[in-house]
Formats: structure tokens, C-alpha cells, sequence
């Protein structure tokens, strides 16, 4: 098998879904995508490994792993990224981190739209966030389609891509990307988390 044929598995659970696909080259062995609000903690292996059955493969065929790492729920993010950590380390094959916008793009000279938390809308070009708007516009979607989408394009100058299938977009990426040297996925956060600490002291601990 070439380098540009090795077998890829992608997933993403940075939104409310949990999202795998294994990747050869240009063909898609096998992919899946489940719409969940949560349960992706215990969802995911099982998924991973649906999706070699599928393929009539194995854990150890691997050659690399490409793993979301969002932005999106901050939960969410951190399952995909500890468990392909501990994927990589346990099959000693290299993991590579790869963006929400990032895997929306794949390259090309676009605007990517998210979604953000109240109503917001993250945009992203090369991979980079640009600007946060406040609201999203009356018929906008994330990430944008018809009318708004060239309303966007026309005032960036840039096309605005619709959502591809995430996890083989990752699983892609990460074919093109993974090998030694590269750096640990680490979760993409655009914000602090919501929870804050305690604002009251701790008691005090009597000898």
C-alpha cells in the first residue's frame, strides 16, 4: 500500500453528533454519522470499531488517525481528543488534530460559517477564525447556504462552502498531514468555559 493509500480513521464528536470514517486514498471505506446531545463518551468506540467491521479491517491496519478538535462543545471536543490520544499511543501511530474549519475548507481559499453558542456564528478563513458576529441573520445557517451564503461571498470576496461529511474530511486531512514530528491533537477553544470557579472560600481545614 502507497503512503497516499494508507488507511486513515477520522471521527468528531465537537457538536451534538458522534462521527467516524475510515478513508484510503480517495475512497471511502466506510462512514458513519449519529445525531446525539450526548452519550458520545460511550458511543464513540463502539462506533470506531462498526466502522472497520464495515470495512473488513482491523485496529492494527491503521496507519494514522485524524481527530476534531473543534471548536465546539467543550465536552465534546475533549472525548474525541483523549481518545485519540490514547488510540495513537496504544497502536504507536501518529494522531493529527484537524479543525472544524479547517476540515469545512480542506484548502480551498473559502469562508467557512459555524455555529456558535446564543445565536452566534464563528467565521473562518484559512483555517483561522476571523471575526465572531453577534447574530446570526434572519435565513443564515451555519455553515451557509443559498442566498446568505452569496450575500457573505460577495462581501468578503470569497466562496462560502457548504458542511461536507466532517469525519472523512478529517480522516482526509489527516492522510495528507500525520507522521513524526507533528504535535498532539489539543482541543480548539474560541472561549473560556461557562462554569466558574466557586466564588466563595473553601473551608477551612481543622488540624
Amino acid at each position: 500500500m502507497s503512503a497516499s493509500d494508507r488507511l486513515v480513521l477520522g471521527f468528531d464528536t465537537s457538536a451534538a453528533h458522534c462521527a467516524a470514517a475510515l478513508v484510503s486514498g480517495d475512497r471511502i471505506l466506510a462512514a458513519r454519522c449519529e445525531a446525539m446531545r450526548k452519550g458520545q463518551a460511550e458511543r464513540l468506540m463502539p462506533m470506531l470499531a462498526e466502522v472497520l467491521a464495515e470495512a473488513g479491517t482491523g485496529w492494527r491496519d491503521l496507519a494514522a488517525l485524524g481527530i476534531g478538535t473543534g471548536p465546539g462543545n467543550f465536552t465534546g471536543t475533549r472525548i474525541a481528543v483523549a481518545a485519540g490520544r490514547g488510540l495513537a499511543l496504544g497502536l504507536g501511530i501518529p494522531a493529527e488534530g484537524v479543525s472544524v474549519s479547517d476540515a469545512y475548507a480542506d484548502g480551498r481559499d473559502v469562508i467557512v460559517c459555524l455555529p456558535a453558542p446564543r445565536d452566534m456564528v464563528h467565521l473562518a478563513h484559512a483555517g483561522e477564525i476571523v471575526t465572531t458576529e453577534n447574530t446570526i441573520p434572519p435565513g443564515w445557517t451555519a455553515p451557509l447556504t443559498g442566498p446568505a451564503a452569496a450575500a457573505l461571498g460577495a462581501m468578503t470576496g470569497h466562496a462560502v462552502v457548504a458542511a461536507p461529511d466532517l469525519a472523512t474530511a478529517i480522516a482526509r486531512i489527516a492522510a495528507r498531514r500525520a507522521g513524526p514530528g507533528r504535535p498532539r491533537p489539543a482541543p480548539f477553544y474560541l472561549r473560556p468555559a461557562d462554569a466558574a470557579p466557586p466564588a466563595d472560600a473553601p473551608p477551612a481545614i481543622l488540624p
